[in-house]
């Protein structure tokens, strides 16, 4: 979506469709898995696990951390990533929105 057509949405709008957009994609699903089942991880070790290339693998890195998905850090030669758990509870409070006002509808078309 273009730049100039976000300032017709709510912040709030804008953010949950940049997280959605960034989890849309397999291998980033994948990557959040793996750092779901560890504590930490270096980038090597995702690269290792999903059997990706090292560059696609850090492209996707990018994105996650670009939403606010995942943070990082930086020790010595090694970048070790985890789960942001505030982007997910942003994703939490919408579909828990989406399913509640599912269920007061009484019908569909």
């Amino acid at each position: 979506m273009g730049k100039s057509k976000t300032e017709h949405f709510t912040a709030e709008q804008n953010e949950i469709s940049t997280l959605l957009k960034a989890l849309a994609h397999p291998a980033r699903i994948a990557i959040i898995d793996y750092l779901l089942s560890v504590d930490t991880c270096i980038c090597n070790d995702i690269v290792e696990e999903i059997q990706l290339a090292q560059a696609t693998v850090s492209q996707h890195l990018k994105e996650l951390k670009k939403a606010g998905i995942i943070q990082g850090t930086i020790e010595g030669k090694a970048v070790c990533y985890c789960i942001n758990p505030q982007a997910f509870k942003k994703v939490e409070h919408f579909l828990t929105q989406i399913f509640h006002q599912i269920e007061k509808q009484k019908s569909c078309c």
